[in-house]
């Protein structure tokens, strides 16, 4: 199945020519522009046509010439242009199905002579159309101010795509519906991006990988499935950085006009381990939570002291607990090397700094004394453990840990020595790690 994405920009696409944003002015400066969101399979078959859809395909070195079905999800101007069927009638009577609710039907026959070879599908969510080579299945959408908005399940002895543009977080029906599917490509709205108080019928950087994850739960996304984010807005960040984020859940981004003939090879594999280092408050709990928020269970480690009654410290663990996903369990543990060897789902340990402060209480590692004669080495050796472990690990682990060097040397003695012993847990870990993140004022770069 050959799918060219003529767009994958929202309705005002990406950059807003009238916006001055941060990000706009990233892609205006990189000469990234998305059109309206529309994709192409075999040069036959159109998924939505907005007024960009018909420049977008010459643009993308193709043309409508073969064109024989459109496929219009919802009545909204940036996906349903009925004026390019006027256009088209001016130069070709081949055959056409057009396909769509109703209420984009009826107005789309207001646009076609009474004698033109156009016949129209009323497409209702539960409908199946044979179309040509193509067996179309039509899924619910959670599109409210459209209407009867639909999905769109196109298949053919050369694949499988699932359309999935414009939606909310998808509805149970269509998940079951498509359950077992397999898709070859899937191409899932992410309109929002870092904006979650949207109140739309759209999916943003919380709610696309949750959906990711239903997908994933009944077979229809699989490993082998290409993931696209498409009909992108301004509220994302610039392409690099989301990139970045889409990359940890299997998914990607491509420029308008591309051909998605084959997956990319390329970074396909996602790592086993990741550390995110960082300072206070610079977002290195938010970037692990992120990596894993399309994982169906995730066993999260908390290793700071469940028994403190510091009422500061309590109500941010209770903010942390709040944030993270209903089906994710919690481990209050130290015992990090045996969560390591054993099987089971993602974990996401936060954090190794806590970690090394209750194995210091519990060694008393704070006196001079104590650590000359015993404290040290049996830290270390626990470390060593930890490591080791770590290294051997086959379970994908996410782990938090403070970068605590670069700023005051601390006043004492036990506060030097904290900061030395974890900055070489954190070279240690780093060592063994394919994927090191370092958070600076909630940005990330990979190391």
């Amino acid at each position: 199945m050959d799918v060219v994405v003529l767009g994958t920009g929202s309705a005002d696409g990406w950059p807003n020519a009238f916006c001055g944003c941060p990000s706009c002015c990233a892609e205006r400066g990189a000469g990234r522009f998305r059109a309206q969101t529309s994709a192409l399979v075999d040069q036959t078959l159109l998924l939505d046509c907005g007024p960009q859809t018909p420049n977008a395909a010459q643009r993308a070195g193709t043309d409508l010439t073969g064109l024989r079905h459109i496929l219009l999800t919802h009545a909204h101007p940036d996906h349903f242009a009925p004026a390019a069927l006027l256009f088209r009638s001016w130069v070709s009577e081949h055959p056409l199905d057009l396909v769509g609710p109703p209420e984009v039907v009826q107005e789309c026959r207001t646009w076609v002579a009474p004698d033109s070879p156009v016949r129209f599908h009323v497409a209702r969510a539960g409908d199946r159309l044979r179309l040509g080579i193509y067996d179309v299945r039509v899924h619910a959408a959670r599109h409210g101010a459209a209407g009867s908005a639909v999905l769109y399940d196109v298949a053919s002895a050369t694949g499988r795509l699932l359309y999935a543009t414009d939606t909310g977080p998808l509805p149970e029906e269509t998940v079951q519906a498509v359950r077992g599917a397999s898709f070859d490509r899937v191409l899932l709205e992410e309109t929002f991006g870092d904006l979650d108080s949207h109140d739309t019928d759209h999916l943003d950087l919380q709610t696309f990988p949750e959906q990711v994850r239903r997908l994933r739960a009944v077979a229809a996304v699989t490993e082998d499935t290409d993931l696209v984010a498409v009909h992108l807005s301004h509220r994302n960040p610039p392409t690099p950085e989301l990139a970045r984020r889409l990359t940890a859940w299997g998914a990607r981004v491509v420029d308008d006009g591309t051909r998605l003939r084959e997956r990319p090879e390329e970074g396909s594999a996602r790592p086993v381990r990741t550390l995110v280092l960082g300072g206070a408050r610079s977002g290195k709990s938010r970037e692990a939570e992120r990596l894993l928020a399309d994982a169906d269970d995730v066993v999260y480690v908390a290793t700071s002291d469940p028994t403190t009654d510091d009422p500061d410290w309590l109500e941010r663990v209770r903010r942390h607990r709040d944030r993270r996903p209903a089906h994710w369990s919690t481990v209050e543990t130290l015992d990090l090397p045996s969560l390591l060897r054993a099987e089971g789902p993602p974990l996401l340990v936060d954090c190794l700094t806590l970690w090394l402060t209750r194995l210091m209480d519990h060694h008393d590692a704070w006196d001079a004394e104590t650590w000359r004669h015993t404290a040290e080495k049996a830290v270390a050796a626990e470390v060593d453990a930890l490591v080791v472990a770590w290294r051997a690990t086959r379970r994908r682990v996410v782990a938090v840990s403070n970068e605590v060097g670069q700023g005051v040397v601390p006043a004492t003695d036990a506060g030097v020595r904290f900061r030395d012993v974890l900055g070489r847990l954190n070279a240690l870990v780093a060592a063994e790690t394919e994927d090191v993140r370092w958070c600076l004022a909630g940005r990330v770069v990979l190391l």
